[in-house]
């Protein structure tokens, strides 16, 4: 700043300070009115850069936008004059007071029967008049971005195959053209690839050709997965803009196998080793063996990856463990270049199981039952199961007939006949359970008999007595021995009847005799019964009596 300029501004300073101590200004200090029309920043369309859209609006009362005119000029000289921008239409509040360059005025070069002459930037000045007469003009509003618009009109990776196994990027870059929006290739341009997740391998620059297209070395894959990006950007005269693209290896030509496969069995107890054997042959060679391929063998979670040797054959042990229950074996390719059909079989693991004993009684007329509790572990509830009842026979076990079984969630009870000795519940083997057993347990009682049956007299005159006598023992410390003070009753049974009623009772004596009386009203059978008690049985029901003839 010039010296006397500054003396001259620092003594009016002074002035004006002086007079607002002595007297009030007498001066008109009202600012100028801001103008009722207003413009923003007119931005080019950026798909197609021969457009451009610009706000608008007025601040006047009961006023609107009636015109929006624009030009668009190099320097000094106009290159188009727009009479008018039309308004956008419809109800989003961004569009709001924006008006845009018509589809039918869009920018065009000269070669395309515009009026630009060529590739680049423009000034755009803008003219806004508000229905009031209310006026602004805008100088350089904003830039028209004529420019060519980036695009990867093509990008790929070829198709890695067995024999081949790389991927090859390859592609075109060409450019969209303001106004006619024709597809100009992009020559001697320099497109970067690189590999996604692959930070410590470089990037990889391919040059265009006259055409556009580019095509870069190969990249050895190790199957479907991998992502390849192609970019490219610029910023110059001509080209403005960037653009990727990015493809996944997911189309591969594997080479289509033949496999076989089996296991050594079909269940497998916890710990048990499960073998899987299998071969890969090439149909395309006559059934030639395919050697050193890796083959995935899977067994629940567990998974084994085996390679075939010379004879394309493959072994692949697998521990077997109680998880879930079943299981399914299935056999893959390890190799994503390597094909063939999954094969699977069943394979079951049962599962750890306990059965403990709830109850078990013998009844004095030889009917056993016992109830158990079957769990597994894993298995809240078990409403299916596979158990028997055992005897100790011989020092083995012998299977006893049943009679009834009943099931009822985690408890099962067996009904069947008996006399007594040691017994067990065993659950079988199966696909669902491994084998368990209740602890042994031994059932007991007395076996009872009447001996030196006799009825008399005989014949007997109806209405008389009849006298039935007999022994009653009971098996005891492995001997038959008299059975005495224990309760008895006479039993009779009509001539052609098959029921026997009681008609009297008693007690044996003490040498185990019994001696009891009834009337003799018909034709019939005599005996005497025992019931037994907690620790003996009834005597025989099929024990036959004494007949006797009623006169």
């Amino acid at each position: 700043m010039r010296a006397d300029l500054r003396l001259s501004l620092t003594a009016a300073v002074a002035a004006v300070a002086l007079a607002a101590t002595t007297a009030p200004a007498l001066a008109d200090t009202t600012p100028a009115a801001a103008p009722a029309v207003g413009i923003g920043r007119a931005v080019t369309d950026d798909a197609q850069r021969g457009t451009f859209a610009v706000t608008a609006w007025t601040d006047a009362p009961q006023a609107g936008i009636t015109t929006v005119s624009a030009r668009i000029r190099q320097g000094d000289t106009v290159l188009a004059d727009i009479p008018a921008l039309a308004p956008e239409t419809g109800r989003d509040p961004q569009f709001v007071n924006t008006f845009r360059l018509p589809a039918e005025a869009t920018l065009k070069l000269v070669e395309d029967g515009g009026t630009l002459p060529s590739l680049g930037t423009y000034a755009i000045d803008v003219t806004a008049t508000d229905s009031l007469g209310n006026k602004l003009t805008r100088a350089d509003a904003g830039r028209l971005d004529f420019r060519l618009r980036p695009d990867l009109v093509s990008f790929g990776v070829g198709v890695p195959a067995w024999d081949d196994r790389n991927a090859r990027p390859q592609g075109n870059l060409s450019a969209v053209q303001p106004g006619s929006g024709d597809i100009v290739p992009l020559p001697d341009r320099t497109v970067t690839v690189r590999r996604d997740g692959a930070a410590d391998e470089a990037l990889r620059t391919l040059v265009t050709s006259a055409a556009g297209d580019f095509t870069g070395e190969p990249y050895a894959v190790a199957g479907p997965g991998d992502t390849f990006t192609a970019s490219f950007a610029e910023d110059s005269a001509e080209v403005h803009g960037s653009v990727s693209a990015s493809r996944q290896v997911w189309e591969y030509k594997p080479l289509r196998a033949t496999a076989t496969a089996a296991a050594d069995r079909k269940r497998a107890l916890n710990g048990e080793t499960v073998t899987v054997t299998g071969r890969l042959t090439d149909p395309a060679a006559a059934g030639a063996p395919l050697a050193d391929q890796p083959v995935r063998v899977a067994f629940g979670p567990q998974v084994r990856t085996v390679r075939t040797g010379t004879d394309g054959r493959f072994t692949a042990k697998l521990p077997a463990f109680a998880g879930s229950g079943q299981y399914e074996w299935e056999v893959t390719s390890g190799d994503p270049f390597l094909s063939f059909n999954r094969l699977s079989g069943p394979l079951a693991v049962p599962l750890e199981s306990r059965t403990d004993l709830l109850g078990a009684s013998l009844s004095a007329d030889g009917a056993i039952s016992v109830t158990v509790s079957l769990r597994a572990r894993y298995v809240p509830d078990i409403t299916q199961s596979s158990v028997q009842l055992e005897q100790s026979v011989a020092g083995g076990w012998k299977r006893v007939p049943l009679k009834e079984i009943i099931s009822s969630w985690n408890e099962v009870t067996l009904n069947a006949s008996g006399r007594g000795g040691w017994y067990r519940v065993r659950h079988l083997t199966t696909d669902e359970l491994a084998e368990s057993s209740t602890y042994s347990f031994r059932l007991v009682r007395n076996d009872t008999r009447i001996v030196s049956l006799n009825a008399g007299p005989e014949p007997v005159v109806k209405g008389k007595d009849v006298t039935i006598t007999g022994g009653l023992q009971h098996y005891w410390d492995g001997a038959w021995r008299a059975y005495g003070n224990a309760p008895v009753v006479l039993q009779f049974q009509p001539k052609g009847s098959r029921t026997w009623n009681t008609v009297a009772s008693g007690r044996s004596g003490s040498t185990g005799k019994v001696s009891l009386r009834a009337k003799a009203g018909a034709d019939g059978s005599w005996r005497i019964h025992c019931f037994g008690d907690y620790r003996h049985f009834n005597s025989p029901a099929s024990a036959g009596g004494d007949y006797v003839d009623v006169r």
